[in-house]
């Protein structure tokens, strides 16, 4: 298990906890989430609540921190914290 790196991109954090490499924010937000076809904010509020609606869906920041159990922090912040 293994925490980010610090200075890693958004990207990288994606594809880290997806545990792929090389893709877009979307994919890897998809592949993470297990969801297909979703957009990025689509994708990363289904993973923090499965039964959560389009318009109940929280912002990138705001959804991050939701995932990683923290609060405040950028996205990519919030998502380096997350052991995997």
């Amino acid at each position: 298990m293994a925490l980010g790196k610090e200075g890693s991109s958004l990207n990288a954090e994606l594809n880290r906890l997806a545990g792929t490499t090389g893709k877009a924010n979307q994919g890897a937000a998809n592949a993470y989430a297990s969801t297909t076809g979703k957009g990025l904010i689509g994708a990363l509020n289904i993973k923090a609540s499965a039964s959560r609606q389009p318009n109940d869906f929280k912002g990138l920041n705001a959804v991050c921190n939701e995932i990683a159990g923290t609060t405040g922090k950028e996205a990519v912040v919030a998502l380096r914290s997350i052991n995997v």
